[in-house]
């Protein structure tokens, strides 16, 4: 049984005439006839009653109409979702991303996506770097936004904007009265930063930064979250180096001021596995993901969207 037979089978019963239904059809009488003998063959019922008058359908016939009626109607709601699908339209998204290092983009960027793609149900995840490579790899995500400042093993990366590093200060602090600050100062005071096993980039961006200015720095408090880290410098527990995007969390708690004499750039990028499938919707993803990080990298904040602390 195919589904053309059921979709002959439907236009005879709706229509009860063979000749009727073979110009909807759009083919011969006798072979929609022959079409109709070889389903009531092979499921073994005789659907329709025929007599000189025309036809109607037996008690089978009812039955098997409003079954054959549901069948194809979920055939071609199967076929436009595939459709869907291959066009970006629909399906599940799962993204992961770290939010301290993102909040300037990923807001945006999910609020101009599922205006433009509302069928697509788009899954955010706040995850570490180690659970994002492991979903990565398995397919339990498609898509990463973190930092890119490190190579990681079969996943790709794709930069989208890269930031200069700020001094997060607690309200008053001494160093707030500055318009710039130099790293040396910055050295003298114990830093706050997020769990080192989480965020490796970042560390590793720190240690860079002081090497070049034969400076050492001190941890003294890893926060597992931004919201402990922004209440740790809030407390005056120490400051911590920072990017722009992390201002948007903190909203008004923290200040933050420029470092001095410190070009090296922080990136923030797209994440995917060497080896995965990302559907059509991940695609556009990306695309709005690109189109939102050149408008915060020019300073324009994307239309229709208010950073809230």
């Amino acid at each position: 049984m195919e589904l053309r037979h059921l979709r002959y089978f439907v236009a005879v019963g709706e229509a009860l005439s063979f000749t009727k239904a073979a110009a909807t059809l759009r083919i011969a009488q006798p072979a929609l006839s022959r079409q109709i003998r070889d389903l009531e063959d092979e499921i073994g019922v005789n659907l329709f009653r025929r007599s000189p008058r025309g036809v109607t359908l037996t008690s089978e016939g009812k039955l098997f109409l409003a079954e054959a009626g549901d069948l194809l109607k979920r055939a071609d709601e199967s076929v436009g979702k595939v459709r869907e699908l291959a066009a970006g339209r629909f399906g599940d998204l799962h993204v992961g991303y770290a939010s301290s290092f993102t909040a300037e983009i990923v807001p945006p960027a999910v609020a101009a996506f599922e205006k433009q793609f509302p069928g697509v149900n788009l899954v955010l995840h706040d995850v570490t770097r180690d659970e994002l490579v492991a979903g990565l790899e398995s397919g339990a995500l498609e898509l990463g936004i973190i930092p890119v400042v490190a190579p990681i093993v079969g996943i790709s990366m794709e930069t989208l904007r890269t930031y200069e590093f700020q001094v997060a200060l607690p309200r008053g602090h001494a160093l707030a009265r500055l318009r710039a600050v130099p790293l040396e100062k910055v050295a003298a005071h114990p830093l706050i930063g997020l769990r080192r096993r989480d965020n490796p980039g970042y560390y590793q961006a720190l240690d860079r930064i002081f090497r070049a200015h034969h400076r050492s720095y001190r941890i003294a408090l890893e926060c597992d979250t931004a919201n402990s880290l922004i209440t740790a410098i809030e407390a005056g527990r120490g400051i911590a180096l920072s990017i722009a995007a992390f201002a948007h969390i903190s909203g008004k708690r923290l200040v933050f001021r420029r470092l001095a004499d410190v070009s090296e750039p922080f990136p923030v990028g797209i994440a995917r596995a060497t080896t995965g499938d990302v559907s059509p919707a991940g695609e556009k993803f990306c695309a709005i993901l690109r189109k939102i990080s050149r408008k915060t990298a020019s300073g324009k904040q994307a239309p229709g969207f208010r950073l809230r602390p």
